[in-house]
C-alpha cells in the first residue's frame, strides 16, 4: 500500500475513534463510527485476495446496519424525549435497539458471524485492530449508556458469547480464528458487568488489547497464521515462543497471570450483586477458552 494512503487511513482510524469517544450528540457519535468503518475497509482488503475483498464486503455491511440502528436509536430517543445527548438515552424500545447495534458492531452473540469470518481474511495488523481499536468506540457508547441499559439481554449476551467463544475456539487449527472466539469470549465479560460497574468493563478492555497487542505483534513477528507453524518456531526463536505462550495463557485467564485479575474483579462484582448463578455459569464457561 502507498505511505500516504496508509498515512491517511491510520490518521481518520485515531480521529474516527476520538470524534466517537469524546463527543455528547449522537450525530457526532455516528459520524466517527463511520470514519472509522470506512478507514479500515481499504486496510482489509489490501491484498486483494479474494477472501480479503470478502472479508471487507462482510465487514462494510454489517458495521454499515449497525450504524443506521445506531442513528435509528437515537432518533427515536430524539423523538420521544428531545434529547440529543448520549447520556440521556431513556426510551426503553431506544436502549434495546442500541444494544442490539452496539452487539453488532461488537461482535456479540447473536450477531457473532462476521467477526472470525473477516478476521481470518486480514492481515495480521489488521486483525490486531480490528481486535483491539475498532472495539474502543462502541464501548465508549455502552460506557456513556450504561446506567439505562437492559441488563437482563446484556447478561444473556454475555454468557452465549462467553459459552459459543470457548466452544468455537476449540476445534480450530487458525490462529485468527481462535483469536477471534477468544475475542468474543472476552466481550461477554464485558457486557456482563457494563450496568453494574461500568469501569471495570474499561479495565478489561484495556487489559485485553494489551494481551492481544502482544500475541498479534509476536504472531506477525514470526509470521505465523496456523497452529502447525507455531511448533517449529520454538527452534528458532525460543524468547519469543515463551513470551507467546505466556501472552496466550494469560488471554485466556489463567490464575497467576494479569488476565485473571479483571475476571477475579467481575465475579467479585457480580457475586455482590447478588447475581451468584451468572458468575458461576461464567466462569464455567470460559474454562472452555483455557
Amino acid at each position: 500500500m502507498n505511505p500516504q494512503a496508509k498515512l491517511i487511513f491510520t490518521i481518520s482510524l485515531l480521529l474516527g475513534t476520538t470524534i466517537t469517544i469524546s463527543s455528547n450528540h449522537w450525530i457526532m457519535a455516528w459520524a466517527g463510527l463511520e470514519i472509522n468503518t470506512l478507514a479500515i475497509l481499504p486496510m482489509i482488503s489490501k491484498s486483494h485476495h479474494p477472501r480479503a475483498i470478502e472479508a471487507a464486503t462482510k465487514y462494510f455491511l454489517t458495521q454499515a446496519t449497525a450504524s443506521a440502528l445506531v442513528l435509528f436509536s437515537s432518533m427515536t430517543n430524539a423523538w420521544y424525549t428531545g434529547q440529543w445527548d448520549i447520556t440521556q438515552l431513556t426510551h426503553p424500545t431506544s436502549c434495546l435497539i442500541l444494544t442490539s447495534a452496539i452487539a453488532m458492531k461488537l461482535g456479540l452473540v447473536p450477531f457473532h458471524f462476521w467477526f472470525p469470518e473477516v478476521l481470518q481474511g486480514s492481515p495480521l495488523i489488521t486483525g490486531l485492530l480490528l481486535s483491539t481499536m475498532m472495539k474502543f468506540p462502541p464501548i465508549t457508547l455502552l460506557f456513556m449508556t450504561s446506567p439505562s441499559l437492559n441488563s437482563t439481554l446484556l447478561t444473556c449476551m454475555a454468557l452465549l458469547s462467553t459459552a459459543l467463544g470457548g466452544w468455537m475456539g476449540l476445534n480450530q487449527t487458525q490462529i485468527r480464528k481462535i483469536l477471534a472466539f477468544s475475542s468474543i469470549s472476552h466481550l461477554g465479560w464485558m457486557a456482563i458487568i457494563i450496568t453494574y460497574n461500568p469501569k471495570l468493563t474499561l479495565l478489561n478492555f484495556y487489559l485485553y488489547a494489551l494481551m492481544t497487542a502482544t500475541v498479534f505483534l509476536a504472531l506477525n513477528s514470526i509470521k505465523a497464521s496456523k497452529l502447525s507453524t507455531l511448533m517449529t518456531t520454538w527452534t528458532k526463536t525460543p524468547p519469543l515462543s515463551a513470551t507467546l505462550l505466556l501472552a496466550l495463557l494469560s488471554l485466556a485467564g489463567l490464575p497467576p497471570l494479569t488476565g485473571f485479575l479483571p475476571k477475579w474483579l467481575i465475579i467479585q462484582e457480580l457475586t455482590k450483586q447478588n447475581m451468584a448463578v451468572a458468575a458461576t455459569t461464567i466462569s464455567l464457561l470460559s474454562l472452555l477458552s483455557l
